[in-house]
């Protein structure tokens, strides 16, 4: 019953800032861990950033330094900042969770529907 919603995408130009928010509902509790990817157009999909349940986070050395993942756990939050900004960050942002089900499985195909990032140079 988790659900995912992205939001905060935009055009910037390079060297600006975006925050991406995660809205998180459902089952908070049973998420183990929620993770950024992103896509641009011809390309797989890749991971930008995790944060799991304890707090710790890991980032793709594209991004590391530059990119900062954290959560909000009164608003059932996780933000992506995005500082820096490349054109080669150019893609939609997705949020996913790995989360326990109610059987006790590892569900980890739980995915927000996106939103666009657009760097200019």
């Amino acid at each position: 019953q988790v659900q995912l919603v992205e939001s905060g995408g935009g055009l910037v130009q390079a060297g600006g800032s975006l925050r991406l928010s995660c809205v998180v509902s459902g089952a908070t509790y049973s998420i183990n861990a929620i993770g950024w990817y992103r896509q641009a157009p011809g390309k797989q999909r890749e991971l930008v950033a995790i944060i799991k349940s304890g707090g710790n986070t890991e980032y793709a050395d594209s991004v590391k330094g530059r990119f900062t993942t954290s959560r909000d756990n009164a608003k059932n939050t996780v933000y992506l900042q995005m500082n820096t900004l490349k054109p080669e960050d150019t893609a939609v942002y997705y949020c996913n969770a790995e989360a326990t089900n109610p059987l006790g499985l590892i569900e980890n195909s739980i995915w927000g529907q996106g939103t666009q990032v657009t760097v200019s140079s």
